[in-house]
């Protein structure tokens, strides 16, 4: 997703053997890369790390094919690829729209998968309790919460 940062953590190949805690202490936390003598560095991360990051890449993906496209709005293209937003009303169709395509736009610049996978469960999320018909009603506020919650 971008160039190795020189603030990455680097451990050399031979770490691995000696302080391997140390080295995969490191690598839970974010990727590291491990240097070797005798080939191309590599880059160690948790598997959580790689799932953000294969699932923000398919996003992208997703919107990248989105996006090219002139047909119809934004809205209504981004739907036919994620029809759990069909769920939504037209207007919240296209906040979830601009609000996807804003989050993985920073996602990529600064990878951070979260931003954008974030922001689509979220809006997915709001879907799915749409459909589930919550929402529908209204909702009644209690003047004072705390008299409401002690109560018998």
């Amino acid at each position: 997703m971008s160039a190795p940062s020189s603030s990455r953590t680097t451990f050399q190949s031979s770490e691995l053997s000696r302080a391997s805690a140390e080295v995969f202490a490191a690598a839970a936390d974010h990727p590291v890369q491990i240097t070797r003598r005798d080939g191309e560095s590599l880059v160690l991360m948790s598997e959580s790390a790689d799932q953000a990051r294969a699932s923000l890449l398919e996003l992208a993906s997703q919107l990248v094919a989105v996006t090219t496209s002139t047909e119809k709005t934004l809205a209504v293209r981004m739907s036919d690829r994620f029809p759990w937003m069909l769920a939504l009303s037209p207007a919240d169709r296209d906040a979830c729209a601009d609000a996807v395509l804003a989050a993985s736009r920073a996602s990529l610049a600064t990878s951070q998968p979260h931003l954008a996978l974030a922001e689509l469960t979220a809006w997915r999320e709001t879907a799915t309790a749409m459909a589930a018909g919550l929402g529908e009603k209204s909702v009644e506020w209690l003047e004072n919460p705390l008299e409401a919650a002690v109560r018998p």
